[in-house]
């Protein structure tokens, strides 16, 4: 298993969809989270998009759980950049590749 940062940007003409979005898209999130996909995830500030971590066998894993998304099937993510990650300090250094 790999963890992936996977960076959302939103559109600003998207923030109306998102908060009638929000609730599935958390939900959705959160059952992820339960079943150890999701480690952590959160929108930036400026709520210009977020951040999400995931674990996943590999990147099309990971592709068909972001088709998933609430708010990708919204249309509200405007830009999606995945990145394999290895936390190697810190409370997700147990998820690294070793």
């Amino acid at each position: 298993m790999s963890v992936f940062a996977v960076e959302y940007v939103y559109g600003a003409e998207s923030a109306a969809s998102r908060d009638e979005c929000r609730p599935a898209h958390r939900e959705w999130l959160n059952q992820l989270v339960s079943q150890g996909s999701v480690l952590a995830s959160g929108p930036f500030v400026d709520n210009a998009g977020a951040l999400l971590l995931f674990v996943a066998d590999g990147e099309a894993q990971l592709n068909e759980l972001l088709k998933q998304d609430p708010f990708a099937a919204a249309g509200v993510i405007s830009a999606v950049k995945t990145t394999q990650w290895n936390p190697v300090i810190g409370v997700l250094a147990e998820h690294a590749d070793r």
